[in-house]
């Protein structure tokens, strides 16, 4: 977060007792010490459950709940028993902004306990409402997750998505807001992130992931690049407010409520190991070269990892292999 000097009279001081607010915010998401879903209210309809894999948002209001992401199969309860402490109306939307169970796993559970809308924004009858919410997400995200006609799909059928988009965008209005689904392919060629315009909030999906490197999956259409330019499209959506902070809200898929400054840093960083891996990709080192070469080398504290299901190792490898390739 950047500083600032600050000055002694009642506006500063206003300003001061904002950041600190924001400040507890940024704390608050970043705990889960008990492993259940909490709360999180972001701005406007708009909060945040954290605990459930990856991060999941929430606008609710009169006409119901519309959700980003579903989180795990087996934190769907808790997820079910943090959006009553918001509301009590239905689920209506799910939003699907990657293809992986720990933001799709919960989507068969929270869809079955949701009510679908039908024309007009009024929920049809019985047949209809017993269908459920609405899972929307990219054409590719129903791709990774079915599977051509009499073979076995790597996720049940009651998990995919029901209606899917194809190209830049797909445009709709809930709860008297506008809300923009934006198709960024970086991780994988499916992601999407999700702009609620009248509460100033960006779902970004795993684009953007506060507690490590993106995890690129190649074999999914993924790039280092797409993953820049996602982050580059999050940043032209972002305005700051006073000093740089606050303003535009950011939910990554992972880690805590962010706001401009925070993706811009992020996304400064992949830019500076970007042009350093293509550099030695151009001198001619090899994979096993550019890893000894160190290239996250600063950047290691903040977000490396020699164990677990993503490696600094694995990053570098990915991403040599992305630019190697001459993907996006």
């Amino acid at each position: 977060m950047k500083l600032f000097r600050m000055q002694k009279t009642p506006v500063a001081l206003a300003a001061l007792m904002a950041l600190v607010g924001f400040g507890a915010q940024l704390a608050l998401s970043q705990q889960n010490p008990d492993g259940e879903v909490h709360v999180l209210p972001v701005q406007g309809n708009v909060s945040m459950l954290v605990g459930a894999g990856g991060n999941i948002t929430v606008q609710a209001g009169q006409q119901g709940v519309l959700l980003v992401d579903a989180g795990r199969a087996d934190a769907s309860a808790k997820v079910l028993a943090a959006i009553r402490q918001i509301t009590n109306k239905p689920v209506r939307y799910i939003l699907d902004t990657h293809y992986a169970d720990d933001h799709t796993g919960g989507n068969d559970l929270l869809r079955r306990a949701g009510v679908t809308i039908t024309g007009a924004n009024v929920a049809g009858n019985l047949t209809d409402a017993m269908q459920g919410a609405a899972i929307l997400a990219h054409d590719n995200v129903l791709n990774r997750m079915s599977a051509p006609t009499g073979k076995q799909s790597p996720t049940p059928t009651g998990a995919w998505p029901t209606l899917t988009y194809s190209g830049d965008e797909k445009e709709m209005y809930f709860n008297e807001e506008a809300v923009q689904m934006i198709h960024a392919s970086g991780n994988t060629d499916g992601d999407s992130i999700v702009f609620f315009r009248r509460s100033d909030v960006v779902s970004a999906g795993d684009l953007f992931n506060t507690e490590g490197y993106p995890q690129i999956d190649l074999a999914k259409g993924g790039s280092l690049q797409g993953v820049i330019d996602g982050l580059n499209v999050i940043l032209h959506l972002a305005v700051p407010a006073h000093e740089e902070e606050g303003g535009t809200l950011i939910i990554p898929g992972h880690g805590r409520l962010c706001d401009e400054a925070d993706v811009l840093e992020y996304r400064d960083m992949l830019v500076i190991v970007r042009d350093r891996i293509r550099a030695m990709i151009k001198k001619g080192m090899t994979l096993e070269q550019v890893k000894a070469a160190k290239p996250t080398y600063e950047y290691e504290p903040r977000y490396g990892s020699k164990t677990g299901p993503w490696t600094s190792d694995m990053f570098v490898e990915a991403a040599y292999k992305s630019l190697s390739a001459g993907k996006k």
